[in-house]
């Protein structure tokens, strides 16, 4: 992954860019071949001669080098986009070349919904779709709807996709990436971690960074839309939206991870802004602008491996998640705790007092079902997240109005979630239990080894776990034919840390590690039997449960 931190571009292992939507990370693709290789577009590097035989960041920047292996020698790819510099973009540049190879850009505007527009300003200068610019080293020939570059063997070369016209493009690509580096090293000295898993560590951090616009703070659940979540099947959605309810683990993990606290302050404040000028806080993600997230629509794409329909908008912004006000108050008190503030405090009250008026009615859920029940995981955040910003009110009488929404909140799931068996249900009435109840002692509701949460672990272990992977339960869908719930499997890690069972904990953080990639990348899910990817990438909620269960770890078991 590619990124500048307003949107992103996704590579495959032989250096083609597969995914880029230009300038913000929910605008229509350049390059969508992600999701149809035949007509969604690709910058193909034509490196077939040569293998790749590793890749990585360059320290804790989003400066990507590939490095391929020939017969006749070696080749480096190093790939960027311009941070804070003089301009926005694509820049590529490779080393030497062992033998020839011929690069097509092949760009789709708008999901290939409309006929690419190309002009030929110089032999090395191209004007594409009225408001780009590609700049290469080699002379470029023009097609009807492609542009090529052939580079001669012991030729290095170069490649520039701006946002504007340059003036001098060779000069203003090596100075890109200077800046580009000194850049994301100031990003980067937020938040200084060291200790256990700190290579996997690092890595969600910098994929978090990576994830945030910048420009307002808000970060995106995951880059991509429609990765299907059961190959061949139609749980295909649009993940690049603010999602509220991963706004407590985000804030949580890089509070706790170190941070000097810009990124998530500049994150809750985005929330907090977008939710005050919406008429009725229940909308449970938001765009990067602030706004609901627009309707749902279908693409004319064949889908990844054939897996249809591919979205863009998501239908899920008009249900009741009790969940999304609650984990936005639970960020601002892990906030106020921290850095001894009130800030955006007359937004978190109507959140509160939101949820006072409304935690009885039966909501969609953590996991957006279409179907309306009085879910367990909702009515247990909503009644933390209501004791904990007690505690930051200077209104007596506001203050014993939570805490008895609280407490009423707490007997209900006392009265009415759990199962015959005596574990916490997945809603009031249910049989089943959801990996979500790992949070509860991780949230304070309950103690870890209560016999409640006993018994939910028991049945989690003997329905839902394979390898030390864990599924979610899904009312509406069949759960076990998806893959393993990545960020329920490290929440359930962290569990057996309040358990103080180091063992257990590695062997199911090993299991999880076991989808990220070599650059640090995991998806939502996980085939726990074949190891194949499942679901959208890098997925923001997955790595932040990642880091929360990391931090635990080292409080509990790393004597410093």
């Amino acid at each position: 992954m590619l990124g500048d931190r307003r949107t992103c571009a996704f590579l495959d292992k032989q250096g083609s860019i597969v995914w880029y939507c230009p300038k913000r990370f929910d605008s229509p693709s350049f390059f969508a071949s992600l999701l149809d290789p035949e007509k969604g577009g690709v910058w193909h590097m034509g490196l077939e001669g040569l293998a790749f035989e590793k890749r990585g960041y360059l320290e804790d920047s989003a400066v990507l080098q590939t490095h391929f292996q020939g017969s006749s020698g070696k080749l480096l790819l190093e790939d960027w986009m311009p941070l804070e510099g003089s301009f926005y973009g694509i820049c590529r540049k490779l080393s030497a070349a062992p033998e020839s190879y011929t690069v097509h850009f092949s760009h789709r505007p708008n999901y290939a919904r409309q006929s690419p527009v190309l002009e030929q300003k110089g032999e090395r200068h191209a004007i594409v779709e009225y408001d780009f610019h590609l700049y290469t080293s080699h002379p470029l020939e023009v097609g009807q709807d492609t542009l090529s570059c052939q580079v001669a063997a012991g030729e290095e070369a170069w490649f520039i996709l701006a946002e504007k016209a340059l003036d001098k493009p060779e000069e203003q690509l090596k100075e890109s990436r200077e800046l580009t580096l000194k850049n994301w090293q100031a990003v980067a000295s937020h938040i200084t971690y060291k200790g256990p898993y700190e290579e996997q560590v690092r890595n969600s951090l910098r994929l978090l960074r990576m994830l945030t616009y910048a420009r307002n703070g808000g970060i995106i659940a995951a880059a991509t839309t429609s990765l299907p979540e059961v190959l061949g099947g139609g749980r295909n959605y649009d993940y690049r939206y603010v999602w509220l309810r991963d706004a407590a683990m985000i804030v949580s993990a890089l509070a706790r991870a170190g941070s000097d606290g810009e990124e998530e302050r500049k994150f809750l404040s985005f929330m907090c802004s977008a939710m005050h000028r919406i008429p009725e806080p229940v909308v449970p993600m938001l765009t990067l602008d602030e706004q609901p997230a627009g309707t749902e629509q279908e693409l004319d794409f064949i889908g990844y491996r054939n897996s249809r329909p591919v979205r863009y908008g998501n239908g899920a912004n008009n249900q009741l998640q009790l969940d999304a006000n609650s984990n936005v108050i639970i960020a601002a008190k892990v906030i106020y705790n921290r850095y001894d503030t009130r800030e955006h405090w007359e937004t978190v009250e109507q959140m509160a007092d939101f949820l006072v008026e409304n935690w009885h009615k039966p909501d969609h859920g953590i996991w957006e079902e279409t179907e309306l029940h009085h879910y367990t995981s909702s009515k247990v955040v909503a009644s933390i997240s209501l004791k904990y910003i007690a505690e930051h009110s200077q209104d007596e009488l506001q203050k014993k109005r939570w805490l008895n929404a609280s407490e009423k909140i707490r007997h209900y799931v006392e009265e009415n979630c759990q199962t015959p068996e005596g574990a916490y249900a997945v809603y009031a009435g249910s049989e089943s239990v959801d990996v979500s109840a790992a949070l509860f002692p991780i949230w304070g509701f309950t103690e870890a080894d209560t016999p409640q949460m006993l018994k939910t672990i028991e049945k989690l272990e003997r329905d839902y776990c394979q390898n030390n992977l864990y599924r979610r339960h899904l009312v509406e869908y069949d759960s076990q034919k998806e893959g393993a719930f990545l960020a329920g499997t490290c929440w359930v890690a962290q569990y057996w840390v309040m358990r103080q069972n180091q063992e257990k904990f590695d062997e199911i953080m090993q299991a999880a590690l076991r989808f990220m990639n070599d650059v640090g990348i995991m998806p939502e899910e996980g085939d726990p039997e074949t190891g194949e990817w499942l679901g959208n990438v890098p997925q923001a909620f997955v790595h932040a449960s990642l880091i929360g269960a990391v931090i635990d770890y080292k409080s509990e078991f790393v004597r410093e």
